[in-house]
């Protein structure tokens, strides 16, 4: 394998969230009286940093954007966290580069409190040797900030030989602006020129061809 130590996001690119976290950001709207039946329209919560996209989407103020977090948390800690599904081959890939010797992390911009949480509830733990998510404080919700973390965890410096892989175009200015690698996956959220403005040095547009390029 050409990248025997490799970074995975988690939203979109282990497991589809999308009807856990559209649920959740309906069910915070409506705290502000918005009501959106349709959980397409939220789609794009799937990945960003969610205070943010809160206000932005929503047209929230700062103060009312932490209101919005926190209701949608109500919700999300409870219900919408195991409103999850593992991509179909994404088992399979991990367990076959654990058996090869890589060495495996999650780096989420997601609370590493429910990242452990689904990754357990799913049986994925055991593949990863460390996990960094943000902290429900609002630590570590910049991508670039999760992906140090991870390192430090791993207790290694950025390398070019170490590789992140995620699905949105943050993800990828977070491995740059860290000095790493990045592989972009399609199968999910990513829009279809989602990785256009960004270098990569391969995008995936199914688990396969994900795996084959991961495994080779």
């Amino acid at each position: 394998m050409q990248y025997r130590t490799i970074l995975f996001d988690l939203d979109g690119t282990l497991t589809d969230p999308f009807e856990g976290i559209t649920k959740s950001v309906q069910y915070a709207a409506q705290h502000f009286g918005i009501i959106e039946p349709d959980l397409e329209k939220l789609r794009g919560f799937i990945g960003p940093p969610l205070e943010a996209e809160l206000c932005r989407y929503f047209h929230l103020s700062p103060e009312d954007g932490k209101i919005a977090l926190a209701k949608y948390r109500e919700r999300f800690s409870t219900i919408g966290i195991f409103e999850n599904k593992v991509y179909p081959g994404i088992r399979n890939m991990l367990s076959a580069l654990h058996e090869r010797g890589a060495t495996l992390a999650i780096a989420s911009s997601k609370p590493h409190i429910y990242v452990n949480q689904i990754l357990e509830h799913f049986d994925l733990a055991k593949y990863f040797k460390a996990v960094s998510g943000s902290e429900l404080s609002g630590e570590r919700v910049v991508k670039s900030d999760a992906i140090r973390y991870a390192l430090e965890l791993l207790e290694l410096e950025p390398s070019p030989e170490i590789l992140m892989v995620g699905d949105r175009v943050h993800d990828a200015i977070g491995a740059f602006s860290v000095g790493l690698p990045f592989v972009g996956v399609r199968y999910s959220y990513a829009v279809l020129d989602e990785f256009d403005s960004v270098a990569n040095i391969f995008v995936a547009d199914t688990v396969e061809q994900l795996s084959d390029f991961l495994l080779k």
